[in-house]
């Protein structure tokens, strides 16, 4: 599902370059759930960034996601490839405070130009939001909040699903449930997972381990 090899991001800050990935190579498995853990400031969210093709790599080996050549697409082919095939949950949830938890969900099937059927509301059931499908955000507690979030991630039924800290704000028992979720729709329907996270105990769900240090997977 992913496979790559000798893969660099630098940033460039006031004509400065800073070197943050140096040479990554990882491959995961068709249907393989991972936790990468590390220390803040390690590369870890830059590696989730460029995995989902929301930045490229500044230099590459190869770069592959679903057999598919990810380091010549064109600007458009990302876009639909990550629309349709690459899903995102991230800790600070990023729904949109102006429509409802069953827009925030839908909204990546619209985007697409898919309809919307009955998988939004099964979405919204399976994560326990459907009696507040029509609250805001706002009006959501945080533990809800990110359950919409991971219903938005899993509309589209993304072969690769990445999650950056998606516990981070949240306390234990909001922790543990969001895990059972990602577990179980890991088992229903067969996602690549690749999950950032400090917390060793969520780590128990996963196929692998791996650790990442200074722009580097170090090993598992």
């Amino acid at each position: 599902m992913v496979d790559i090899l000798g893969v660099e991001h630098s940033y460039t800050h006031a004509g400065v370059i800073e070197p943050v990935l140096h040479g990554v190579n990882l491959t995961l498995r068709r249907g393989e759930f991972v936790v990468l853990m590390g220390p803040s400031g390690c590369g870890k969210s830059t590696l989730l960034n460029v995995l989902g093709l929301m930045m490229s790599p500044t230099r590459a080996q190869r770069f592959a996601l679903a057999g598919n050549d990810a380091l010549h697409m064109s600007d458009a082919r990302r876009t639909l490839f990550r629309r349709r095939h690459i899903g995102f949950v991230f800790q600070r949830f990023n729904l949109l405070p102006t429509i409802s938890a069953r827009a925030n969900v839908a909204l990546p099937l619209r985007i697409a130009g898919a309809g919307v059927d009955g998988q939004v509301d099964e979405l919204l059931r399976a994560v326990d939001i459907l009696p507040h499908a029509r609250k805001k955000p706002r009006q959501l507690s945080v533990g809800q909040q990110q359950r919409v979030a991971i219903a938005r991630a899993m509309v589209t039924r993304p072969a690769l699903l990445l999650a950056d800290e998606p516990t981070g704000n949240l306390d234990s028992a909001n922790a543990d449930a969001v895990l059972r979720l990602l577990s179980r729709f890991h088992r229903e329907f067969g996602q690549t997972i690749l999950m950032i996270t400090h917390n060793e105990q969520l780590a128990v769900e996963a196929d692998r381990v791996l650790h990442m240090r200074d722009g580097r997977i170090v090993g598992s």
